[in-house]
């Protein structure tokens, strides 16, 4: 059994996910121009959260319709078995994602309430007309960013000052100042790259079973 404190961080879209929820909105939703505030973003004209709210903005669903489009994400078959196994050994979970809490809680809210994951994430509300527009959390927000509404690396922060072993799993631009931060780091697609470039040292992470053969190695078998 191990001495350590540990805490698991991950990024939901891409991640726990088998695609980003944008990219699934303009393959099957919207259309290729659908992404400017994206390409917006990248190039630094925008921010993160205005380039994904002008990107949701832009769908035109029922609330059933949106619904059920949300029950189409793809999760990782193994995230739960990782999130047993944190169960078992009382390791603190969190979702920490620059998306929204709207369609993580539709998606998974059973099993984030089962689980006792905590969720950071930013807030958001849809209608037909509007489509769906993010709300960050107030600006006296610990876990407040300017760029993504929410912060990643400040979540990190906090767990490592509190004594905790954080590893981190992520995919994407806003995933590298924690992977900076956090002790063990889990990247791929775009952060695996930007960690290659910044020298980040990452473990293998093709799915979530890697993850369970990582915190395996602290504890008992089984």
């Amino acid at each position: 059994m191990t001495d350590k404190k540990i805490a698991l961080i991950s990024d939901f879209d891409g991640t726990i996910t088998k695609e980003d929820f944008f990219n699934m909105a303009v393959d099957k939703l919207l259309s290729p121009e659908a992404l400017k505030p994206w390409h917006d973003y990248v190039s630094g004209k925008i921010t993160h959260i205005d380039a994904l709210t002008g990107i949701f903005s832009q769908i035109r669903l029922s609330q059933d319709e949106l619904d059920k489009f949300i029950d189409t994400i793809h999760i990782d078959k193994h995230f739960y078995d990782v999130m047993d196994f944190c169960a078992k050994h009382k390791i603190p979970v969190y979702i920490c994602s620059a998306g929204t809490k709207y369609y993580i809680e539709k998606k998974i809210g059973g099993e984030i309430k089962k689980y006792g994951i905590k969720l950071v994430s930013n807030d958001a509300v849809y209608s037909p007309e509007k489509g769906l527009r993010l709300i960050s959390p107030d600006k006296n927000d610990p876990f407040y960013d300017e760029n993504t509404g929410i912060s990643k690396e400040a979540l990190v922060e906090k767990l490592n000052k509190e004594g905790y072993f954080t590893v981190y799993a992520g995919d994407g631009r806003p995933d590298l100042l924690p992977s900076k931060k956090a002790k063990t780091v889990f990247a791929k697609s775009i952060l695996l790259d930007m960690c290659r470039k910044e020298n980040i040292k990452t473990e293998k992470f093709e799915n979530f079973k890697d993850i369970l053969n990582y915190l395996r190695r602290f504890y008992d078998a089984g």
